[in-house]
């Protein structure tokens, strides 16, 4: 819970701060302070499966920001012998400063590099193996890659289901073809891997 409350009021802050020199700042940045705070409870909610409801209840707190009071969210986490760790959502005003000194960088988040974030960053697809626009597929739920019937799965969903992983790195090609369930251009061969309009040319 800490790592999504703090990535959350990471970024809405970055974009904050990045423009607190405009004039209509509040205006501007109310709607989407709104959508984000959605996106967290619904998030929140899906991880300790409770209502959204349930999650304002848990962690609903008053922030107090320079002697003003807002509405939030707080999660605590404490620790033997140090001080707990604090996560919070809200408490930023959206006041227009004209004399504000840029800081849109993002606050200490409370985790290194999550493992899909690891492979994301090692450029890599995880079903042909190329380095070309690295993407993320994701199912709803593993019980998604038990298709049942006597059709054949699709390697990326055999290997998907044999990693037990609800994400897949893959490239810009593979992505569409799992995406649009078309069969897959690239494929191993003893030399690497090529599109199989390729394999077909040479076979030709």
């Amino acid at each position: 819970m800490l790592t999504i409350i703090s990535r959350y009021q990471a970024e809405y802050r970055g974009l904050v701060e990045y423009y607190r020199l405009a004039h209509d700042l509040s205006q501007k940045l109310t709607r989407l302070r709104w959508e984000m705070e959605r996106s967290l409870v619904k998030t929140l909610a899906a991880k300790l499966q409770i209502p959204g409801p349930q999650v304002y209840k848990r962690y609903r707190a008053t922030l107090i920001v320079k002697g003003k009071s807002y509405k939030g969210l707080r999660v605590t986490k404490e620790r033997e012998g140090k001080k707990p760790l604090v996560a919070e959502w809200g408490g930023i005003p959206l006041a227009w400063n004209i004399g504000a000194t840029l800081n849109d960088q993002p606050e200490q988040i409370w985790s290194t590099h999550s493992e899909l974030e690891e492979r994301l960053l090692a450029d890599t697809c995880e079903y042909c193996g190329t380095h070309e626009k690295c993407q993320v597929h994701h199912v709803r739920a593993l019980k998604d890659l038990q298709v049942k019937g006597r059709r054949p799965k699709p390697r990326w969903m055999v290997l998907m289901a044999a990693r037990q992983r609800k994400a897949m790195v893959v490239c810009k090609t593979c992505h569409e073809d799992i995406t649009w369930g078309r069969p897959m251009r690239r494929q191993e061969t003893s030399t690497g891997f090529m599109h199989v309009k390729q394999v077909a040319e040479q076979e030709d």
